[in-house]
């Protein structure tokens, strides 16, 4: 997460959208910059109200402070992390997806309970405050990256370059139609947040 008091901007770091790059190119810039450890840099909304945005409040006026973030199509969003966790340093580990296909994985991901290797949260829940409504004023598509780009560049009034960072391994992705439609239904919330983004 990454505060930008003078500019009345909050960027919230959602996992798997690419905000390591953005927390990199821009810490320099911000007031505050919270990187670790993961809970606290990947803090959804509504904990960000209860803990931060207090903090925030008794410092200064910020009713007119803008919190923006990114979010990624559900299905690519699962890739990432089902890519993530088939990483070395996890072998062993109940996270792991090892020895698993992407199909298994969603599949499993549907499941409830979820397991472990399964429990990845959900882009939808991160973002609903503790009433269950939209916490973020703007909400860029990661698969359209330059408008998130031009918007902190303007907004920032500064020039950045991202670099890649923390990228998994290239695997196969493939979903049978069947999993590819449980999706879609089961997960409807996470695929209209997408679709409502910019």
């Amino acid at each position: 997460m990454l505060i930008f008091w003078k500019h009345k901007l909050v960027l919230l770091s959602v996992p798997k959208t690419g905000t390591s790059a953005y927390h990199k190119a821009l810490k320099g810039h911000a007031t505050m910059s919270v990187t670790h450890p993961p809970a606290l840099k990947h803090m959804n909304v509504a904990n960000f109200n209860r803990f931060h945005r207090p903090m925030m409040e008794h410092a200064g006026n910020i009713e007119d402070f803008e919190i923006v973030a990114m979010v990624r199509d559900p299905i690519s969003w699962l890739g990432s992390w089902f890519r993530y966790r088939q990483r070395d340093y996890l072998d062993g580990h109940q996270n792991s997806t090892k020895g698993l296909s992407f199909d298994a994985f969603c599949r499993d991901y549907l499941k409830s309970p979820r397991p472990q290797h399964a429990r990845v949260g959900s882009q939808a829940q991160f973002f609903r405050t503790d009433a269950g409504e939209p916490g973020v004023t703007q909400l860029f598509k990661y698969e359209n990256q330059w408008q998130m780009n031009r918007f902190l560049k303007e907004r920032l009034e500064t020039n950045f370059m991202l670099d890649q960072v923390n990228v998994s391994p290239k695997i196969d992705l493939h979903l049978t139609p069947e999993t590819k439609n449980q999706l879609h239904q089961h997960r409807a919330a996470d695929f209209k947040l997408w679709d409502s983004a910019i």
